[in-house]
């Protein structure tokens, strides 16, 4: 009987062959009639992907799934996990070949009503890369909808001088002080700061560490540690067994808290991320001299590209570099020579 009722369920069960392949499952349906529709909705769905080879309909929450499996080693896994949550009330219900511009072109005007064009992208980008991944590598689908993003700008380049840091710093809990500091002085990441840990340092060599796996670009970071820094963490010693930054005895988890943003209210500070610390601590490295090639390895960034961005804030090299030409015309009188 291909339609029978269990003694632990109120709902019918099913149970289809094809091809000496059997599936027996609930249809989470009490109605008969609805089913029966179930069944036979089901049955053809089977047949035409063992003799026609139509792809079986995969949903969307297939796909995340198997994408949190793959890139579980990804520096933004718990990223994705937050972003694919939201995601899920409006693609969770959905099979994949169902999601087309019409439901990307919603997400990206629901998403973009909350936050910046940028923040936006990382959404879509996501989706793009999961449909496009459910189309290449696992043959899932055979297409994937076109999604357009936002035109974005690589040059913001938000940084504080030296009277904005002190006021923030007036402002802030002692222990975001600290974190704050060290940034300033290492330009690690928020994520690199919190989770840095004792076994990550050598106080003795004025040395630090991130591991590969820690790190954006997946490739370790060595962080000479300058005097700041090692006072900072002079002052961590003892806290916690195995984590440098912590909070009422515990590590630290976030950064970006509210009193965090009270305190930049009351510093006077607009338009600053916690992220932005880095920025500065890239500006005033440019201003100190620090060459670009330098910075680069002590920021941890795979090319110089992201580096270039803060090159005209230290000009003074350019200005020996074509000094070095004077000498080639020592000796010579270029002047126009008036002609009667």
């Amino acid at each position: 009987m291909s339609l029978y009722k269990r003694k632990d369920s109120s709902s019918w069960w099913l149970k289809v062959s094809i091809s000496g392949r059997t599936i027996q499952r609930s249809t989470g349906i009490s109605d008969k009639i609805k089913a029966q529709e179930y069944h036979d909705t089901l049955k053809a769905q089977l047949w035409q992907q063992e003799r026609l080879g139509v792809k079986p309909s995969r949903s969307w929450r297939e796909a995340v799934v198997r994408w949190l499996t793959e890139t579980s080693d990804k520096a933004t896994h718990k990223e994705d996990i937050r972003k694919l949550a939201w995601m899920d009330q409006y693609l969770g219900n959905l099979t994949l070949d169902a999601i087309n511009q019409d439901v990307i072109d919603h997400i990206r005007s629901v998403k973009l009503k909350e936050v910046s064009k940028a923040t936006t992208n990382r959404y879509l980008a996501l989706i793009r890369s999961i449909l496009i991944r459910s189309r290449d590598e696992w043959e899932w689908i055979d297409k994937v909808p076109k999604i357009r993003l936002f035109k974005e700008s690589n040059s913001r380049e938000r940084s504080l001088n030296f009277d904005q840091v002190k006021a923030l710093m007036l402002e802030l809990p002692a222990h975001q002080r600290e974190t704050v500091m060290f940034a300033l002085a290492t330009g690690l990441r928020q994520r690199n700061v919190l989770a840095l840990e004792w076994s990550q340092i050598n106080l003795a060599l004025r040395h630090a560490w991130i591991h590969a796996s820690q790190s954006k670009n997946r490739k370790p970071i060595a962080i000479p540690l300058n005097d700041t820094a090692i006072n900072v963490l002079q002052r961590q010693l003892g806290k916690y067994e195995t984590r440098v930054f912590t909070y009422a005895g515990r590590p630290l988890k976030a950064a970006n808290t509210k009193a965090w943003g009270n305190a930049l209210k009351r510093a006077g500070i607009t338009d600053f991320r916690w992220h932005d610390l880095r920025h500065t601590w890239a500006t005033w490295q440019r201003q100190a001299g620090t060459p670009t090639h330098e910075l680069q390895r002590l920021g941890g960034w795979r090319t110089g590209a992201m580096v270039e961005r803060y090159a005209h804030l230290a000009p003074e090299h350019l200005a020996i570099a074509v000094q070095r030409l004077d000498s080639k015309f020592e000796g010579y009188d270029l002047a126009t020579v008036n002609q009667k």
